[in-house]
């Protein structure tokens, strides 16, 4: 395993006489923290809707293009083949993913429903959308038998920060049936993301792969970061051994400030 040469970043001792916790020290700490998840929060989404952006365009391309009359019905197994090969890292480019762009895409605008010209009477995609891992999109298209029931599902993931396991749940259960049809109004402001959904946002693995490195990159990355949690690791046993022991008040760890 490769040792870090950024000396900046390994976890150190700070000698008590050169640091003291105060209350407005602590409160300061929140603050910082606070203000990096939100903008943690923020970046997620904004890559979150930058690759759904992809997904739509390529939808659109795919279906207003007529891409498989134009050159074949391999023609989307080429085209990953042919974006995988200039992207190695990314699988959100498979067969499957592409021809799930181009559902997404015809889903929402082939319908004679009013509702979708005022959706997407642009072809441009909601930006409401971008508030939903594209996991969740694939469940919601697959399972959804109109525009509408696809929309109350979109609010419900929204309102109420579901995860992709609890979406299935509520989809099995017929909530639509039950609860929505009777909902038919979607607003396309956008809601101050909470921290659940920005949570299934940051771990959802399209996002991951979407800002791909190429793998040596990666490795080399990997290992790094595997190295500082085992060390932090070590020292939090080490600090629990310091504080049972006379030396204790001579020392305080930086992570025991989590």
């Amino acid at each position: 395993m490769k040792a870090s040469n950024n000396k900046e970043e390994e976890p150190h001792f700070v000698k008590r006489d050169k640091f003291a916790i105060t209350a407005e020290y602590k409160q300061w700490f929140a603050d910082i923290k606070s203000r990096l998840r939100n903008s943690q929060i923020k970046a997620a989404i904004k890559v979150n809707s930058t690759l759904l952006e992809f997904y739509w365009s390529l939808g659109r391309d795919i279906v207003k293009m007529k891409a498989e009359q134009a050159w074949g019905s391999g023609v989307l197994q080429q085209l990953s083949f042919d974006l995988r090969d200039e992207f190695p890292g990314m699988k959100g480019l498979s067969y499957t993913n592409l021809r799930y762009a181009a559902q997404w895409f015809r889903f929402y605008t082939s319908d004679d429903e009013s509702i979708c010209q005022q959706l997407v009477g642009e072809l441009s995609m909601p930006q409401k959308f971008a508030l939903v891992p594209w996991g969740h999109h694939i469940e919601i298209m697959a399972k959804s038998k109109t525009v509408n029931e696809a929309l109350f599902y979109i609010n419900e993931v929204i309102a109420g920060n579901w995860s992709r396991a609890t979406l299935m749940n509520m989809q099995k259960a017929s909530l639509y049936e039950k609860r929505g049809k009777a909902q038919t109004n979607f607003n396309d402001k956008l809601p101050q993301p909470q921290d659940e959904l920005a949570q299934e946002i940051l771990k959802d693995p399209y996002n991951f792969d979407f800002l791909t490195l190429r793998k040596p990159y990666n490795e080399h990355m990997l290992e790094e970061a595997l190295e500082h949690n085992i060390r932090r690791f070590l020292l939090e046993l080490l600090c629990k051994g310091l504080h049972k022991s006379s030396y204790a008040n001579k020392f305080i760890m930086q992570s025991d400030l989590n």
